[in-house]
């Protein structure tokens, strides 16, 4: 894991009902790993409203490397992946050293049940990291 110290980024959102929600992560990236592919949502905070990118990246470490610089280029240094099976682990080594890597809990970043797809399901695990909703797992070194 990178050095550099987390900044915390306050913007408070006031919905109805009384409600807040805080955004911690105002440039952040979503990763929904699968054995032979990945689909990253990059998401950039603009006031309110958060923008989306979407790409899909192969799991072979060429293509993992070319998701590190996207990122870079991006200035996102904050990612959230689902701990599913083993998958994520090549693209947690090759990010680590750079990259602030969050994994989750497939219990925590559960989509809600429905029309479900890898694109919704990396958009929905990088609005959950966005908004600080996502506890890290703890990873052995």
């Amino acid at each position: 894991m990178c050095g550099d110290p987390v900044t915390v980024f306050s913007l408070t959102i006031s919905l109805q009902g009384g409600r807040i929600l805080r955004i911690v992560y105002p440039i952040c990236c979503g990763v929904d790993v699968h054995k032979t592919f990945l689909v990253a949502t990059l998401i950039t905070t603009q006031g309110i409203v958060p923008s989306y990118k979407k790409k899909r990246f192969s799991t072979f470490n060429k293509s993992i490397l070319a998701f590190k610089q996207w990122l870079i280029d991006n200035n996102c240094f904050d990612v959230c992946m689902e701990s599913t099976g083993k998958y994520y682990v090549p693209i947690y080594n090759l990010l680590e050293d750079s990259i602030r890597v969050t994994v989750a809990n497939p219990k925590w970043v559960a989509a809600v049940k429905g029309n479900k797809d890898d694109v919704k399901d990396s958009k929905w695990i990088g609005d959950l990291f966005r908004l600080g909703l996502v506890p890290g797992s703890y990873l052995a070194p």
